[in-house]
């Protein structure tokens, strides 16, 4: 199932310093800012260095992964460390499906690790937070169209119980709108919504707020989290007015189906390193072998 979610991911592949040193060797101070400099540099493949690919656990019990007899490191320098055996098992899948190129757009948990290893803009976890409710405001499935009557109740139906759900679901009102300003969300849900995303920890929050990014709605990556949508459910729901449009004016039929898988592999990867970084061993290895 791993190798299914190892499609195309540009946004989080900023993986530029993908292994250790040699034992012995030392990295200058130079080339240590250099590193820090270029973290966020766009290279997205490179040629394939090792033939094989394993993990081991290290200091506090951590996880490494290994490539031949390198360590990988992440684009900050910093040793690659994960907190459990399923996530690196992860890793090191994506790591060993690569061929004879490197394709790290194709690494979606490697490179949301190394997101949540370097913290490179310096994040606290309130900022995070904040930054994942700023979706709430212009919630995907909050903003409805009053035209064409076809869309209105495509929207309506789509939508509406998938906002009944999350209502009930955390007892909040969240509502819709067709007013450009959208719903007028109150206060008392975004403070419940605050304290539930508060209850994760630093990387299960990294994952979830890609896929609040990615779908453009906290309402679909709640449901989609709590498992009461699939991802292709949610990812439909977050294109609900494009696929009108398509199915009413056509499409470029490849560009179409790339831009949707894409879409898939990058919410699939976030949505299960949501549940690797914050479930028990046995959910996780249940996860892996499903």
């Amino acid at each position: 199932m791993l190798r299914n979610f190892c499609s195309h991911h540009r946004q989080f592949a900023r993986v530029i310093w993908p292994f250790s040193l040699r034992q012995g060797q030392h990295v200058s101070s130079s080339t240590t800012h250099l590193q820090k400099a270029n973290y966020g540099s766009a290279i997205t493949e490179r040629k394939k260095f090792y033939q094989n690919v394993s993990i081991s656990q290290g200091e506090g019990g951590l996880f490494e992964i290994n490539l031949d007899k390198r360590k990988l490191k992440t684009p900050g320098g910093t040793l690659f460390t994960v907190p459990n055996e399923a996530l690196a098992t992860a890793v090191a899948t994506e790591w060993d499906a690569q061929k004879d190129t490197l394709k790290f757009y194709t690494m979606h948990f490697t490179t949301l690790c190394n997101t949540a290893i370097d913290n490179p803009t310096e994040r606290t976890k309130d900022q995070m937070i904040r930054a994942a409710l700023k979706y709430l405001d212009t919630d995907a499935i909050c903003y409805r169209v009053d035209e064409p009557p076809g869309l209105v109740e495509l929207q309506n139906n789509e939508w509406d119980p998938v906002l009944k759900w999350i209502e009930q679901r955390y007892k909040v009102v969240i509502g819709s709108s067709s007013s450009i300003m959208g719903p007028q969300i109150p206060v008392e849900t975004k403070d419940t919504f605050h304290q539930h995303l508060n209850s994760y920890n630093f990387w299960s929050l990294t994952g979830l707020e890609y896929v609040i990014t990615q779908l453009k709605s906290v309402v679909l990556s709640f449901g989609l989290i709590d498992k009461h949508l699939s991802v292709e459910q949610a990812v439909l729901l977050s294109r609900l007015e494009e696929e009108y449009q398509i199915q009413h004016w056509g499409n470029v039929e490849w560009a179409h189906d790339y831009d949707m898988y894409e879409l898939r592999a990058r919410t699939a990867a976030g949505a299960l390193f949501v549940h690797l970084s914050s479930e028990s061993t046995a959910v996780k290895k249940k996860l892996l072998r499903d």
